[in-house]
């Protein structure tokens, strides 16, 4: 008698977690919902702070029903749009003078992503791309355009995101960067990778792509592996994380951009 009140129990937890999950969209096949995008700035060789758009895959729509791309563009909680406080950054700190109006957001198989000198990237782990998306990404990666990857954990999403990087920039494999490499001081002298992350999930890791594998080569592609650096700059004007903390996320941040403009 005992199993079945247990059993019947777990049924009914289990039903009550997927009913929960599904009204939420944190159901692993989504399909979440649409996320409303505001016009970018008039394209005027000003620098904008660009977000990649791309399609989501399985598990992706687990925050919220918020697709893996926009996790930071759309707020669930009390957070300021992540970009929108780091372009603040620095235009007050560099002569890089970005447009702090605005910011955009371009689809990864857009000829539009050209535009961008440097697009940012989260939640890797559940992008999925057709294979003209892939070439397209590819091509932009080639030409100079400089990725930043954030926001993601755990062997299942780097498998994904590896495989999936293969596509796009076949033959090419991540190294770990260590902190003598030029990005961590091509604005802010950073001592340390020993960061301190917003999730509790892994040691921290900064991986990269060289072109043709050369070390000699300027990075192309930085990935932030178990590691959520623009949390910290979307909840820097709430309270809810520390302002050292805060300050070393947006050193990265800056020093990432300030790096690909001038590499």
């Amino acid at each position: 008698m005992r199993s079945r009140v247990l059993a019947c129990a777990l049924i009914v937890a289990v039903a009550g977690l997927s009913v929960e999950a599904q009204r939420r969209g944190r159901w692993f096949n989504g399909p979440g919902f649409d996320v409303p995008v505001d016009p970018a700035p008039k394209y005027d060789g000003k620098f904008t702070f660009a977000r990649l758009k791309f399609p989501t895959g399985p598990g992706g729509y687990y925050f919220g029903g918020l697709p893996a791309w926009a996790h930071g563009y759309i707020s669930l909680d009390q957070g300021s749009r992540a970009e929108r406080n780091l372009v603040k950054i620095l235009q007050s700190i560099s002569d890089l003078q970005p447009h702090i109006d605005a910011t955009a957001v371009v689809d990864v198989g857009s000829p539009d992503l050209f535009k961008y000198p440097v697009v940012y990237a989260t939640e890797p782990g559940f992008m999925m791309l057709s294979d003209a998306e892939a070439k397209n990404f590819g091509d932009y990666i080639r030409k100079g355009g400089f990725v930043i990857f954030d926001d993601f954990r755990g062997d299942y999403d780097w498998m994904n995101f590896e495989q999936t990087m293969s596509r796009v920039l076949p033959g090419e494999h991540f190294v770990p960067l260590d902190v003598s490499h030029a990005i961590f001081h091509s604005f802010f002298d950073i001592k340390t990778l020993e960061f301190h992350q917003a999730y509790d999930h892994g040691i921290p890791q900064f991986f990269g792509l060289m072109e043709n594998n050369d070390p000699k080569k300027p990075l192309q592609v930085i990935a932030n592996f178990n590691n959520d650096v623009s949390q910290y700059w979307e909840y820097s004007d709430t309270g809810f994380v520390p302002i050292d903390l805060s300050n070393e996320a947006y050193k990265l941040g800056v020093n990432y951009v300030i790096y690909s403009m001038t590499h």
